[in-house]
């Protein structure tokens, strides 16, 4: 089922979600769940933990332990686990003795079960346009295959006529696991569980993993955290990389600009200053570091060595004009600094809406750039004069 709302909002959505949850619960032998549309690469659950190994009752009995775990842990709901509801199958054992000494092949017994459950193909019927459909040959019935066909199902023997199924078969019912997974060549069950509104899906995780580090498992057996978890770690596989081409980029850049490795780390300087403030405001949000969050970062080191170099740019400029380090840095401060900050209320205000509106996708890079640009832009007002002071570059007059 699904529940189409017109309008998000970061609010009262999550409330109306929840509501639904409730409601939904009282319905007796029935599971549904209530999920929120994500944008982009959806995961099953961003609370998952994937249990590998060789025996399927011995994973049906971890992944039970692990769902007990999941469901004491505060700040989580909607389990599922595979194997909690294990299918029925219906199993006819045949005495193959008896078979035997009435002459009953094995392959007829086969071929007539197949032929009153599910009925075979036995020719093909054209049409006139050139259609052919399959002509089936089963026996009679209304709607679907009853246990009452296997009592009119006979076999035809090389010794006594025809015999019916029931002389040579028994019915037999066993349970089975809907379907059996397999991670790396290894058989595996992944338990889930989706996080309450309001709490946090990394902290909720680690005290998950917490517990089931003190589980005993048996030898040849693991668990492993899938979910979000696992999402991060792939996501951020080829993330350090590129990383690392876009500070040597950056910094390419500001050396061919200032000509000195000096002026390059003046300028510099200045990305700590908002990296922290990036933090604060992720903990104060009360979201992780996602590789939105990272991506938000990016884009804040670009922000403010942009401020930076207008300032060190400018200071530059008034030596040139024969004024003294002291002179250039307090007048380069009190002249951009204008300039500076209406440039960062303007990028503050362009973020408001993206963190006000909530959206996973992009509230976190909101965050981060707002956070950033605030801190770096009242610790610039020290650190970048300071610096400047202290490695003050060669300016040709």
């Amino acid at each position: 089922m699904f529940v189409l709302i017109d309008e998000y909002d970061a609010h009262r959505t999550p409330v109306y979600l929840d509501s639904l949850r409730r409601v939904y619960d009282r319905y007796p032998d029935a599971k549904i769940k209530v999920k929120e549309f994500e944008n982009g690469m959806g995961l099953e659950a961003p609370i998952a933990m994937r249990i590998l190994g060789d025996n399927l009752d011995t994973l049906k009995s971890l992944a039970a332990q692990v769902e007990h775990l999941m469901e004491s842990t505060e700040g989580t709901m909607a389990f599922t686990n595979p194997m909690s509801t294990p299918r029925t199958d219906l199993r006819l054992a045949i005495d193959r003795d008896k078979a035997g000494l009435l002459g009953l092949p094995l392959v007829d017994i086969q071929r007539s079960i197949r032929l009153g459950v599910a009925g075979l193909a036995v020719g093909k019927y054209r049409e006139e346009s050139g259609n052919e459909f399959d002509i089936v040959l089963g026996l009679p019935r209304d709607k679907r295959p009853t246990l009452d066909l296997l009592d009119k199902i006979y076999v035809g023997s090389m010794t006594a006529g025809y015999v019916p199924l029931a002389h040579v078969a028994t019915q037999e019912f066993q349970s089975s696991p809907t379907k059996i997974d397999h991670y790396d060549q290894v058989r595996s069950v992944t338990v889930m569980a989706d996080v309450q509104t309001g709490y946090n899906v990394d902290r909720v995780t680690k005290d998950v993993l917490r517990k089931i580090d003190a589980m005993k498992l048996p030898q040849g057996y693991r668990i492993q955290a899938s979910g979000e978890i696992e999402s991060r770690q792939e996501s951020f596989g080829g993330f350090g990389s590129a990383l690392l081409i876009a500070f040597f980029g950056m910094f390419v850049v500001l050396i061919l600009e200032f000509k000195t490795f000096k002026g390059t780390l003046i300028v510099a300087s200045v990305i700590p200053l908002g990296i922290i403030g990036g933090i604060v405001a992720l903990l104060i949000g009360g979201e992780t570091l996602s590789f939105v969050a990272m991506i938000g970062f990016i884009a804040l080191m670009g922000i403010e060595v942009k401020n930076s170099i207008l300032l060190v740019d400018f200071t530059n400029q008034l030596r040139q004009q024969g004024k003294s380090v002291d002179d250039a840095i307090q007048e380069a401060g009190e002249i951009r600094f204008v300039p500076i900050l209406l440039t960062t209320l303007t990028a503050i205000g362009g973020m408001i809406p993206l963190v006000l509106e909530g959206a996973p996708l992009y509230a976190p890079l909101a965050m981060v750039i707002i956070g950033g640009l605030i801190t770096s832009t009242i610790l610039t007002r020290l650190v970048t004069p300071v610096m400047y002071k202290l490695l003050a570059p060669e300016i040709a007059v």
